[in-house]
């Protein structure tokens, strides 16, 4: 959670950036906010809860692996803002890179998962994580033959975050949802599964199709899209009643996270839909504001809406607890609505919305507070726990 809280202050700093001058790299201090947020904070969560429900027996290299993944993490939060990527910051992602390596290793060799269903999500994005670095390895050579601004490096980019975002990431938190609903092996799951890996392997041709167009990517990314269409088609059939049925007796709060992050997940499909017209998937490519919003929609609203429901279920929310959740979804909700606004009124050729810049600075302000008050309700719970001990 702090690194969380850095890598949202972090980006706090970027907004800020567009009114006055921060002394800093912007593009450094994006490659740490983006390292920080997916690595320190995504990555590291999904492992606590990888091993908390998935590894019975516990053994001590866990927790030694953690902190090594941890210390990388701390070396690319360091040295990204003030170098990029240079020896330093290479240095520590490779680490993580082999740190993952041996995580994904322990994790298939000591795993023990009953339901057919949520071990094959697992084991896919896994799958998903390993195949992603392959992105990693091909950026040296990229910028020793064709340099940072051919179609290869930029590909390689796109490779891994396309993998990391809509593999790993996406899967393990669906697995980890699966698991807590109940989802058994069954022919709608069988149909769902293959088709969310094949879509997710079909609608890379987007990004590719970016930087080396051909007319079949686009064809391919169409195929992709129309699938992962009847894929939440599935998704929502298959957790429909089991979900409600899981969520009885749990806070409003609670109940409100996991809905908010289904609705997300569904926006995040329908947003991949509007490429279908492939005039406007070049449009998304050409406006930031569309591709952050994106990038945000998916990590904030489905990836991290998840995982604070599963951190957060089975317990009576505190004051501090539920100011910082509805503080987080408040600044995550405002910031989407403003790019959103702003990517349309681009295309429109109508301009900037007044005091833009401000505006979303404002309420960017309010993910890292919430996360803040996230924060508070721990060290009170630590203090109680600790106290009660005592007594």
């Amino acid at each position: 959670m702090i690194n969380f809280l850095i890598a949202a202050l972090m980006g706090l700093v970027l907004r800020y950036s567009f009114l006055e001058s921060v002394g800093l790299n912007y593009r450094f201090l994006t490659h740490a906010h983006s390292h920080v947020a997916m690595l320190g904070w995504v990555y590291l969560m999904l492992y606590a809860f990888i091993v908390h429900y998935f590894i019975p027996d516990k053994k001590p290299v866990y927790n030694k692996l953690f902190w090594v993944t941890e210390i990388a993490v701390i070396g690319m939060m360091l040295s990204f803002p003030f170098q990029g990527y240079a020896v330093i910051s290479i240095t520590f992602s490779t680490l993580h890179i082999f740190c993952s390596y041996y995580f994904v290793y322990l994790v298939w060799k000591h795993h023990k998962i009953v339901s057919k269903a949520v071990g094959l999500m697992l084991k896919a994005s896994l799958l998903f994580m390993l195949i992603s670095t392959i992105g990693v390895w091909c950026l040296g050579p990229a910028v020793g033959i064709l340099g940072q601004a051919s179609a290869f490096y930029q590909i390689a980019i796109q490779f891994f975050l396309h993998f990391q975002f809509n593999g790993w990431f996406l899967i393990a938190v669906l697995a980890l949802l699966f698991y807590l609903v109940r989802i058994e092996d069954s022919i709608l799951f069988q149909n769902f599964f293959k088709l969310l890996i094949i879509s997710t392997i079909l609608t890379f041709a987007l990004p590719v199709q970016w930087f080396a167009p051909h007319p079949i990517l686009i064809y391919i990314n169409i195929l992709g899209v129309l699938l992962q269409l009847l894929t939440l088609y599935l998704f929502i059939k298959l957790i429909k009643f089991k979900m409600k049925k899981a969520l009885k007796g749990q806070s409003k709060l609670i109940v409100t996270l996991y809905y908010f992050s289904v609705f997300c997940f569904a926006l995040k499909i329908l947003f991949q839909g509007v490429t279908l017209n492939p005039e406007f998937s070049e449009v998304v490519f050409m406006h930031r504001n569309f591709v952050i919003g994106f990038i945000h929609l998916v990590m904030l609203g489905v990836i991290t809406g998840f995982l604070f429901a599963f951190l957060y279920s089975n317990q009576k929310p505190s004051a501090s607890l539920k100011l910082g959740l509805y503080s987080f979804l408040s600044g995550f909700v405002l910031t989407e609505i403003i790019l959103l606004i702003q990517g349309v009124r681009f295309y429109l050729g109508i301009g900037v919305i007044s005091n833009y810049y401000l505006l979303l600075f404002l309420f960017s302000g309010l993910l890292p507070l919430g996360i803040l008050f996230i924060l508070i309700h721990y060290i009170k719970l630590i203090h109680y726990i600790k106290s009660t001990a005592v007594n």
